[in-house]
């Protein structure tokens, strides 16, 4: 089976985005390897992981516990579950760093997201991981990212074409419809903090949504066209578009993924096991070749 990195945030990944696929990749015989910007072993966003701090309640002590939208919007069980497994590797416990990868070592590279700005903006930002994914992509290796390690993507230049990996690629990512939502979630069950959920904020005179994760990586396609979303006319739009329904590894219909060759792309944790297995068939074809 292949040789897999997951290449982490040090600080604030989503806990869903990488025990779901870290979880069902291994078990699918493919060996998981981690990375972070040092070394150093990665911590998962605490807020997905307990869903406490989501609700308006949430900074009186006394109800830090009760989760109302916390439970909606946090890691839910099958992730939690694969969290509690992730944590006892010792793989995930011993992360290469960044600039110690090269892509000749691997057969995959997997990039999860998060979305909190303290922790994500320096792994989307990080110039060695950006210079290791054009290299897999250089190089034909399988590549997936999902929700804002398709940022990572986009930012990464090839050194053949002098442009965007995604350049004349299909792709999705965490759209601007869901960013927006859970920004006027925030605002009023997490009205203290509530651009948790931007990881960048657009500057004064630009566009709403400017600085969104669908922006951005719409604007290294080559065409606008190239960017997927679910259209009205799927049969599951409704669960697929909600925010409320995630897949599960016998319920495919909420997630949305696409592949274009060997690169798959992911919207957000509700998609994580739908992800995890396009990848896993993207691998094995891949082996074959």
């Amino acid at each position: 089976m292949a040789k897999i990195v997951l290449a982490a945030a040090t600080l604030d990944f989503d806990p869903t985005e990488v025990a779901i696929p870290w979880l069902l990749l291994s078990e699918a015989g493919h060996e998981v390897h981690f990375a972070t910007a040092t070394g150093e072993r990665a911590a998962a966003d605490a807020i997905m992981l307990t869903g406490r701090g989501l609700d308006p309640w949430a900074v009186v002590p006394a109800f830090g516990g009760l989760r109302v939208v916390g439970r909606i919007l946090g890691a839910d069980a099958n992730a939690l579950a694969a969290f509690a497994r992730l944590e006892r590797d010792e793989r995930f416990r011993s992360p290469i760093p960044f600039g110690d990868l090269r892509a000749g070592d691997w057969d995959g590279l997997l990039l999860p997201g998060g979305h909190r700005a303290r922790g994500i903006r320096p792994y989307l930002e990080d110039l060695a991981l950006r210079g290791f994914v054009a290299s897999m992509f250089d190089a034909d290796k399988p590549v997936a990212a999902i929700c804002h390690g398709t940022v990572v993507v986009a930012r990464a230049v090839s050194s053949k074409s002098g442009r965007s990996v995604l350049h004349g690629r299909k792709t999705t990512s965490l759209t601007w419809a869901q960013e927006r939502l859970a920004t006027r979630i925030a605002c009023v069950t997490r009205f203290w903090d509530p651009t948790y959920y931007r990881t960048y904020v657009e500057e004064p005179g630009e566009p709403k949504g400017y600085r969104s994760v669908q922006a951005e990586v719409t604007r290294a396609l080559a065409s606008p066209d190239d960017y997927l979303d679910v259209v009205r006319s799927d049969p599951d739009y409704g669960i697929k578009t909600d925010g409320r329904h995630r897949d599960s590894a016998t319920d495919p219909r909420p997630a949305f993924v696409v592949r274009d060759g060997r690169y798959v792309s992911a919207r957000w944790p509700g998609d994580a096991h739908t992800f995890a297995k396009t990848f896993d068939e993207v691998l094995r074809e891949a082996s074959r070749s």
